[in-house]
């Protein structure tokens, strides 16, 4: 049994309704496409910790109580990209949502008190050339690391050490029905990048002096290359705006 097939069964099992087992599976299958992963126990962990992480809160729609968790805790988890992801933590820890981590989907699993929810504030840091320090720099202004994600590194921290009481909401909002926040700027440059890489297999093509061999290779190569791109690009799109 393959591993896709055995966390859908698993997935399945634990009550997680066959669509959405689906979409979760083409999600990771397109991540791993996108990521070069040719493994997916090596890019998602065991099969079983996996499975247990996707289940039950770990899919779209609104925030569930986490079957693993206290009773007086609500889970959600959602995206978004760095052009708004800052902005966006910062209004949801506003409203209690403290992030426990970022999970291998680049998602922000976070949680809230159904009984004393409290206000929580975010930072981003880049970290393309390793962290060495950075914890411990951050620390004494009371940042602790919460998540990272390729080259970025995420750190939360109470509102309380500053409001103190006044951190507490008293009437929080409802749950964000929306899950997924990826921003115009980020369609944007989406679409940019597509257009750069038609522009360039078409110059290559009117370069190469043989028809038969430069234009078809390099036309193929395009066409190859945009397809599931736009196919990814179109159903980010449609999911968004579900």
């Amino acid at each position: 049994m393959s591993y896709f097939d055995d966390l859908a069964e698993r997935l399945r099992t634990q009550g997680v309704p066959s669509d959405r087992v689906e979409t979760t599976l083409a999600d990771l299958a397109a991540h791993l496409e996108e990521s070069g992963g040719a493994d997916p126990e090596a890019e998602f962990g065991p099969v079983e910790d996996f499975a247990r992480e996707l289940a039950p809160s770990g899919g779209q729609g609104p925030a569930v109580p986490d079957a693993h968790a206290d009773a007086h805790v609500e889970t959600w988890r959602w995206t978004a990209d760095t052009y708004v992801d800052e902005e966006l933590l910062n209004r949801f820890g506003g409203e209690g949502w403290e992030v426990e981590r970022v999970d291998a989907l680049g998602r922000f699993v976070s949680h809230r008190s159904l009984d004393r929810p409290q206000r929580w504030e975010y930072r981003r840091e880049l970290v393309t050339r390793g962290r060495e320090g950075l914890d411990e720099r951050l620390a004494p202004d009371g940042w602790e690391a919460c998540g990272n994600w390729i080259v970025y590194a995420w750190f939360k921290r109470p509102v309380a050490a500053s409001l103190g009481p006044e951190a507490e909401i008293s009437q929080p909002p409802g749950v964000p029905e929306r899950w997924n926040f990826l921003s115009r700027k980020f369609y944007l440059l989406v679409a940019f990048l597509l257009v750069a890489l038609a522009l360039a297999g078409v110059t290559a093509a009117l370069g190469d002096g043989d028809s038969g061999t430069g234009l078809g290779f390099a036309g193929g190569a395009v066409v190859g290359a945009l397809v599931p791109l736009a196919a990814l690009w179109g159903r980010q799109v449609w999911r968004s705006r579900r």
